[in-house]
């Protein structure tokens, strides 16, 4: 059932200023979304016809990130419609939204990530390329967008360090470690010019000369974890970027120190990550300490005595 709605579609075209393509789109399909529930207008709805649309979005299994995103489209439409002056209330402040449960990231272990880089060991450009790309995701924790974005120019290897443009156009400054330096210099060196066909300025370039892409980024390392004995279904770029923040907090380093370097706007984004370490840590203390393992009575002991 398609509804024209001329309120939602001059509220999109104004959200359209101002946020990503994306989102313009994903609310443009939870305003219709709930249009074809109530069968009419959004502009209209009451709250009661809001509270049945989330109880049926929750009978019907979706995750509560969904239903939160939803929501989150009708709230900003009719706040839009009261600063207009259409409504005077908001019949979407008063949901009571399901519980969202945070997964943790999952992460390599830092064997497993070493295992990883080891695999990318030939000679050739291509090989070269995948080592400089696998130590530069996982050393500087970047997203494959701002992996692939890379120019050229943007690794400085004598102070080492790159520069990335990370999500609303910002840019950081990570440092980097010897080994990942050394990998993008041998790259630059004796590997991407044999793939330079066509005097891109992109720092990774596939067999053809062009820019590499994001699938063309997840299949290389595919092929690395397959090679090094990891599922390789597990591992895609953004494992990389899991297991450089918890590896470093690990470590050692400050909370404020890894929202920098990953480019993190909330540092409870961030803080993820120290609920990774803390497990971590109690499975390394509960396998290994002699008190912390369950002890069993010795036979013929009346554990009750």
């Amino acid at each position: 059932m398609s509804i024209h709605d001329p309120d939602v579609e001059s509220y999109l075209l104004l959200l359209a200023a101002r946020r990503a393509e994306r989102t313009v789109d994903a609310y443009g399909r939870d305003l219709a979304a709930f249009a074809a529930f109530r069968g009419g207008p959004v502009a209209a709805a009451s709250t009661a016809e809001l509270e049945r649309w989330v109880a049926g979005m929750r009978a019907d299994g979706l995750a509560g990130s969904t239903i939160a995103r939803r929501v989150a489209a009708v709230r900003s439409f009719y706040r839009h419609q009261m600063l207009l002056g259409a409504r005077g209330d908001d019949p979407a402040a008063d949901l009571v939204l399901p519980r969202r449960t945070r997964t943790l990231p999952r992460t390599l272990s830092p064997a497993e990530s070493e295992r990883l880089i080891d695999a990318a060991n030939g000679t050739t450009p291509r090989a070269l390329r995948d080592r400089a790309l696998v130590e530069l995701m996982y050393g500087a924790g970047l997203r494959v967008s701002e992996t692939i974005g890379l120019a050229r120019t943007a690794v400085d290897l004598d102070a080492r360090i790159v520069r990335v443009l990370g999500k609303g156009g910002k840019e950081r400054i990570v440092p980097l470690g010897r080994p990942a330096a050394e990998a993008v210099r041998r790259y630059l060196a004796l590997g991407r010019p044999h793939l330079d066909r066509r005097h891109r300025p992109d720092l990774f370039l596939n067999a053809r000369g062009g820019a590499l892409t994001r699938a063309g980024a997840f299949l290389i390392l595919r092929k690395l974890a397959a090679r090094a004995g990891l599922e390789p279904e597990r591992v895609h770029p953004h494992l990389l970027r899991h297991s450089f923040a918890t590896h470093l907090l690990e470590g050692g380093a400050d909370l404020r120190s890894v929202q920098e370097m990953l480019g993190h706007a909330d540092l409870s984004t961030t803080e993820r990550y120290t609920h990774v370490s803390d497990r971590r840590r109690r499975e390394t203390y509960f396998g290994a300490h002699p008190h912390a393992r369950r002890r069993t009575a010795p036979a013929g002991e009346d554990s009750a005595s």
